[in-house]
């Protein structure tokens, strides 16, 4: 359903080391860096990257609502997301777990970037 997602944020550098260390886990990797924005996506990605966050200074405010999800490969994965979170600013949101109440083998984590904005990583095990 979507092509691309990209969020403003109020310090490029600082979002941006959170989404390196969260991204990774998943397989995602730093596409491009610039004065405005940082992309990234699967190493190779050719084209608008899928997800990008862009410098927007002091003003910048989260959506109200706004929750993204991002594909986990494995468990290890989410765990990974989680902590790496943490580690560089980001706030608990929902330790890794399975969530019963949207799926038996719905395992994820939440976690709030450094502006605010709700960040999921998810895997759908198999039932």
């Amino acid at each position: 359903m979507f092509d691309h997602v990209s969020l403003g944020v109020t310090d490029l550098d600082r979002s941006a080391a959170v989404y390196d260390a969260v991204l990774a886990p998943l397989g995602h990797v730093r596409l491009f860096t610039g004065q405005r924005g940082v992309t990234w996506g699967p190493e190779g990605f050719l084209g608008e990257a899928p997800f990008a966050i862009l410098a927007l200074g002091p003003d910048a405010r989260p959506s109200p609502g706004l929750h993204l999800a991002f594909t986990a490969p494995t468990r290890d994965a989410v765990d990974r997301f989680h902590a790496a979170a943490l580690a560089h600013g980001g706030q608990d949101d929902g330790p890794p777990g399975i969530r019963e109440r949207y799926d038996p083998g719905y395992y994820a984590a939440f976690v709030l970037d450094p502006d605010g904005h709700r960040l999921e990583a998810v895997l759908h095990e198999p039932l």
